[in-house]
């Protein structure tokens, strides 16, 4: 390379770097702020708190087959500041009055003079959200987006929490990925799970300064269901759907209709856990899809098939299971797998009638494949059809269903988010509730789906029954679904066992509960979703103590509010909840020694007398009063696989 060459590369490096724009958005506290920057051509933005680098540079940008729009563009507008401050009450999630403040503002970035596509940012105190929206070109009003150059850049020394991504038709009946994969805690960065990246929500730890999550949210039938992609260096981007998900059928690029918006990326920061645990920003910028045909009851349930597998899942059982519901207050029953053909259509209308006297409504389970795995259990074939499917949800409106269970989904393409999303508008058409599982995380379902009411996408309680490893890392588990998955959405995770042993009769075979019974009401407050179908048995009326019944049957399935008090992922956790006037301070632990803190309680009046439910060293569990203190303070010891719960 001559001088000549080494002196033009240099000036056009220069004028580059010159002519770069970069503008700024910040919270309404000023406390984070978003860099948003065309600097080389590239689109880019970075994310500080508090003056700390809590984003690095990291890339923006989308391919689509209308061309590359990675590079070579021009930031070239940017919008006045917009403060938004909006009210919304939601029952079914954590927090059921919202009040969200943010300031947005929208970036114009531009190809060659013509407009491409604005990056819309959403800034709140702990929360940054933005989205793209994409503009018509000439006359072509389609488009196929094909790839997002979209990243998350983490500061060196980071440290995850993340779930890698399965593979595709894999595992039971080729039925992954279903976002059943464990967590690694503080692993370090740089990696890209099993090759395939990994699920959200994903927490990252930055040093001492402070955390990170990251998710996505308002995803519907418009678009696919993103991962995120490890690279080198701290870098993370969006990834598309795998392309042997739903048996290689569809596509792994998402089209869309110009002018058109994909859905949110979300960043929630903060120095401590508390606004990663407290935030609802999943929720805060999307809007109801469509009205609620009716006032949807939430509520707790039993079901036998946890515990009694696909042999219970017969009439007399379920009858049983049903006084069972009766007896504790419970507003439901969940009917699971292949009760078309152990029970019946008809007996089924029996069933709905004898809870009605009792005040006792079912759930249906259904399998949602037709042609995406091989999962046999029935009845299938049915709500992947849309004209089987409203035919069917007539029938359970007529003899009074209140919800369906549906199972086995194949994936995140957007032609599975189109039949999630055609569920849900149908079963409001008929006034079902709505449950999800082996599927996809929820994605702002709660707001933009009224009758949305929970999902799996966890480890959930199925995995106690079929594995001792499970049970032995129950704890585990159960301390790291606070600060992640069950953050950004409803998790149905069916637990709360006061069974020792996972079998109809609680006899010592297969697999053994490690954790107490203090435990299990501490998880009932710890995980989220306005349905609750706990795993207990009718045998526990008499076989579990009597103070362990009665909490579970009073304790809530909606809540008003959550705070944060302490925790590490992984190795415990303590949360209050507020359930109308009544508060609930929850808490259990993973770690080989006995955890001993000293928190404070606010929301109790010094002197006040609350009820204590803790465990002993052999995790013996009892309940006590005590009087809060002067400056309402209290120690309080859990033991490894313990709980503990205090409460008026």
């Amino acid at each position: 390379m001559n001088k000549s060459t080494i002196l033009l590369c240099s000036c056009l490096l220069w004028t580059a770097s010159a002519f770069a724009i970069e503008k700024n958005v910040s919270s309404p506290d000023g406390k984070v702020v978003v860099a948003v920057s065309d600097e080389g051509g590239a689109p880019s933005y970075s994310v500080t708190y508090n003056g700390i680098p809590f984003l690095l540079k990291s890339p923006l940008g989308i391919e689509t087959n209308l061309g590359n729009y990675t590079s070579q563009m021009e930031l070239s507008s940017a919008s006045e500041n917009q403060a938004l401050n909006e009210t919304y009450q939601l029952p079914n999630i954590k927090q059921s009055h919202v009040e969200y403040q943010a300031n947005r503002q929208v970036f114009t970035f531009s190809k060659d003079g013509k407009k491409i596509y604005d990056v819309i940012f959403q800034v709140s105190n702990r929360d940054v959200a933005f989205r793209y929206k994409l503009y018509p070109q000439k006359q072509t009003l389609c488009c196929v987006v094909l790839k997002e150059a979209t990243g998350f850049t983490m500061p060196q020394g980071t440290t995850t929490f993340m779930c890698p991504q399965s593979k595709p038709m894999g595992g039971f009946a080729r039925t992954s990925p279903s976002y059943e994969t464990g967590y690694t805690p503080d692993d370090a960065i740089g990696k890209n799970g099993w090759g395939e990246g990994y699920t959200f929500p994903c927490l990252f730890r930055l040093n001492e300064n402070g955390w990170v999550l990251i998710s996505e949210t308002g995803t519907d039938g418009g678009y696919c269901g993103c991962r995120l992609l490890g690279q080198e260096n701290g870098l993370y981007t969006i990834g598309f759907p795998q392309e042997g998900e739903m048996n290689g059928n569809a596509s792994v690029y998402p089209g869309m209709a110009l002018p058109g918006e994909t859905p949110w990326r979300t960043i929630t920061l903060g120095e401590t856990l508390a606004p990663i645990v407290e935030t609802t920003v999943a929720f805060d910028v999307v809007k109801p899809k469509y009205e609620a045909s009716k006032k949807y009851e939430y509520g707790k349930g039993s079901w036998s098939w946890i515990i009694g597998m696909d042999v219970s899942t017969n009439y007399e059982e379920q009858l049983r299971y049903i006084d069972f519901s009766a007896a504790m207050g419970y507003q439901s029953v969940l009917i699971d797998a292949l009760w078309d053909k152990q029970i019946g259509y008809d007996r089924i209308e029996e069933l709905a009638k004898y809870g009605a006297k009792k005040g006792v409504a079912l759930y249906l389970w259904y399998n949602s494949n037709g042609y995406w795995n091989d999962a046999p259990q029935s009845p299938r074939g049915i709500m992947d059809n849309a004209i089987a499917r409203r035919r069917e949800m007539a029938w359970m409106k007529k003899v009074g269903i209140r919800g369906i269970k549906v199972d086995f989904f194949g994936g995140d393409k957007q032609a599975t988010m189109q039949l999630y999303e055609d569920i849900l508008a149908d079963a409001n058409d008929y006034g079902l509730l709505v449950i999800f599982h082996g599927c996809t995380l929820p994605r702002g379902w709660e707001r933009m789906y009224p009758n949305y009411a929970a999902s799996e996408a966890v480890l959930a309680s199925e995995n106690l029954h079929f594995s001792q490893g499970s049970c032995d890392a129950e704890a585990f588990n159960a301390c790291l679904h606070p600060f992640i998955r069950n953050t950004v959405g409803s998790m149905d995770f069916g637990g709360s066992a006061l069974n020792k042993y996972y079998n109809a009769k609680n006899e010592p075979r297969g697999s053994r509960r490690v954790t107490s019974d203090v435990f299990a009401l501490a998880t009932a407050v710890l995980f989220q979703s306005a349905v609750q179908h706990f795993a207990l048995a009718p045998n526990n009326l008499t076989d579990a103590p009597v103070w362990a019944i009665d909490f579970m049957k009073q304790v809530p399935s909606t809540w008003d509010e959550v705070r944060f008090i302490d925790g590490y992922p992984g190795k415990y956790v303590v949360l209050a909840r507020r359930h109308a006037d009544k508060w609930y301070i929850a808490g259990i632990s993973a770690q080989k020694e006995t955890l001993k803190l000293k928190i404070k309680l606010p929301m109790f009046t010094a002197g006040e007398e609350l009820q204590c439910y803790s465990d002993d060293k052999k995790l013996e569990g009892s309940v006590k009063s005590f009087k809060l203190n002067k400056k309402q303070e209290v120690e309080i010891t859990i033991p490894e696989n313990g709980g503990l719960v205090i409460t008026k």
